[in-house]
């Protein structure tokens, strides 16, 4: 019998083991690099999101690093006999990133990372079992974990009556509740169809309208205008951001280049509030409160009332599908004095074109790269780039390091 030896070395540990996580280590493994990647595959998508959940992003656009091959979602959906339609449930993108881990990380340390330290040639890791691993380089591909936007309103309201989207893997325990969705993007509207569904009374409130996405959306209008048709005809292959600058979202690396001012107006445009036309039919028997700003929140009969400008409503519970905001802080991986290290720009961290932070060596993928590459690097599309790009500048350093010794 072969006993498991956990490491205590390696060249490149990469934190996290989700899409962004899984891509990159499959391809500096195919660089040749020495890779150690902790943490529990997809467990973000398996713990933190509902079953019955789609994904919004296009079939083309849900690989998991690999375009083409055996390891495409092509490949995976041929093995699994299942049509490449969309949108693809949950369940089996969630299989999907772990058929890519069982071949192309099969010795993944499902470990938890508790702080990243600064070290002599390197850093070290300090794990929750008390073990620590060295590394002379570590990519943060973490994700969305602790990322959760919580509005001010609902601070210090008992968990039972408030909850983020993240916290639920299914709405069972709605039935015959009245729960109110905060929000108008993917998330809120999803939700409030699951709970819909599991036999929930819902409510959406929301600042403004829904702006529903895609041709199931546009299908429904009397009419087209000639934006309407363009945006469906040249839809990007990812379908980030509004048509035409959703094609400037596919090349992150010109992105990268771009005046901060631009990046940062790019982000804001391509990240806002929407969901999938396709959610819209399941729309019937959900009260949509749209231009509905929340005054205040308070427990109230076993229960929590909303407080509106104009009126007020109680509910059974809340469900918060107010998305999230990146901050690297949040994390909890770095102590004060590393953090401090780190150049970063309201919460995200400044990388070089290799995804490497001011700390050399210290390499950041996935959410926490969307100020410095744009917004696919918020979605499953960016993880080809994101993998080939961070593994091409670490095999070049490596060669560089050995030749000069």
């Amino acid at each position: 019998m072969t006993v498991f030896t956990p490491r205590t070395d390696c060249e490149v540990a990469v934190i996290g083991a989700g899409p962004f996580g899984l891509a990159a280590a499959s391809a500096l493994k195919g660089a040749g690099v020495d890779a150690l990647t902790l943490g529990g595959a997809m467990s973000f998508w398996r713990d933190h999101m509902p079953r019955g959940m789609r994904l919004r992003s296009p079939w083309h656009a849900t690989y998991i690093g690999h375009t083409k091959g055996p390891l495409s979602l092509d490949s995976y959906a041929k093995v699994l006999g299942i049509s490449p339609r969309e949108p693809l449930l949950l369940e089996n993108f969630v299989d999907y990133g772990l058929w890519i881990q069982a071949q192309a990380v099969p010795d993944l340390d499902t470990r938890k990372v508790d702080r990243v330290e600064k070290a002599n040639g390197g850093f070290r890791l300090a794990l929750a079992d008390g073990n620590a691993i060295k590394a002379r380089r570590v990519v943060v591909a973490t994700g969305l974990m602790n990322q959760q936007l919580i509005p001010a309103v609902f601070d210090g309201i008992p968990r039972e009556l408030v909850s983020h989207a993240s916290e639920h893997t299914g709405y069972e325990a709605f039935r015959g509740k009245r729960v109110a969705v905060i929000g108008r993007g993917q998330s809120a509207c999803e939700s409030a169809v699951l709970l819909k569904r599991n036999g929930a009374e819902v409510d959406l409130v929301c600042h403004g309208d829904i702006h529903w996405l895609g041709y199931r959306a546009l299908s429904g209008k009397q009419g087209w205008s000639l934006r309407d048709f363009l945006s469906e005809r040249l839809a990007s292959p990812s379908r980030v951001g509004p048509f035409p600058i959703s094609w400037l979202v596919e090349v992150p690396g010109v992105v990268h280049r771009f005046p901060e001012p631009a990046r940062a107006g790019l982000n804001r445009r391509s990240l806002g509030a929407g969901a999938t036309g396709w959610l819209k039919p399941d729309f019937d028997g959900i009260e949509i409160r749209a231009g509905s700003r929340i005054i205040s929140a308070s427990a109230k009969d076993n229960g929590i009332e909303l407080r509106f400008e104009k009126d007020f409503a109680s509910f059974d519970h809340v469900v918060l599908g107010t998305g999230y905001r990146i901050d690297i802080a949040k994390l909890g991986l770095f102590a004060p004095v590393m953090l401090a290290a780190i150049a970063r720009r309201e919460g995200l961290p400044l990388l070089s074109a290799g995804f490497e932070s001011s700390i050399p060596g210290l390499h950041f993928v996935g959410a926490s790269a969307v100020g410095s590459f744009g917004p696919l690097m918020r979605f499953t599309a960016g993880t080809p780039f994101a993998a080939r790009t961070v593994a091409r500048f670490i095999q070049r350093a490596k060669d560089r390091r050995y030749t000069a010794a």
